[in-house]
């Protein structure tokens, strides 16, 4: 089995790639492909935002086939009951700002009629972990992440969305154009508020991460 593995950037999935280099026996090529026992592992970092996770994905689908794509990285939530650390599949992702404005109204990419703004994961996490269950949760991508309660208050009239990244939605993009199987696991660093850096969680939030992720490619590889 091939297995993609999308992340922005390489602190989100650090500890999860020392995992595979002193586990697996066989490192390929480089440092982010390896070998388990039962499955290929290659790590993909994109870089941050929808543009680049795109051209990052789409320049390495053209190239290589992969069984199973999985998006992990850390987010904000715009639910509270999703606590902060915790890890939550990310089922359905919306570009949540793409379209057009006609004064106070929004007009999305759908109602325009020049395409879509909403994918779907492909895959369910069930399929590949059983017996552990984590909440299901429905996200928005942005270029700007929000920080103001005004703005805040229009995103969530738009769509009740619960989990906000900068790459969701394009990763599920990507795979749904090359037919690849996508899940997005996504852990809350911090709500989706005025910006407060002191109350992040963003080393939690990767800790949690990734021990999820190891977890999830162990029962996979094996």
């Amino acid at each position: 089995m091939n297995i993609l593995v999308v992340a922005a950037t390489r602190e989100e999935v650090s500890p999860l790639i020392s995992y595979l280099a002193h586990t697996t026996q066989n490192v390929a090529v480089t440092d982010l492909a390896f070998q388990l026992p039962n499955a290929k592992v290659d790590v993909l970092i994109t870089g941050v935002g929808m543009v680049a996770t795109a051209f990052a994905m789409g320049r390495r689908l053209a190239h290589t086939a992969y069984d199973l794509a999985i998006n992990l990285g850390i987010a904000g939530s715009l639910d509270r009951s999703i606590a902060l650390g915790e890890v939550v599949e990310v089922t359905n992702d919306t570009f949540i700002e793409l379209g057009a404005e006609d004064d106070e109204r929004f007009i999305t990419l759908d109602d325009l009629g020049f395409g879509y703004t909403q994918y779907g994961t492909t895959a369910r996490l069930g399929n590949y972990l059983q017996g552990i269950s984590i909440k299901q949760a429905t996200g928005i991508t942005v270029n700007t992440v929000h920080g103001n309660e005004r703005s805040i208050a229009r995103v969530q009239q738009l769509i009740p969305a619960q989990i906000e990244s900068m790459e969701g939605a394009a990763f599920l993009y990507a795979c749904e154009q090359a037919q690849v199987p996508a899940l997005q696991i996504r852990a809350v660093s911090n709500y989706v508020e005025k910006r407060d850096r002191n109350a992040w969680k963003i080393g939690l939030a990767v800790k949690e991460l990734n021990t999820f992720a190891v977890e999830l490619l162990e029962t996979i590889g094996s």
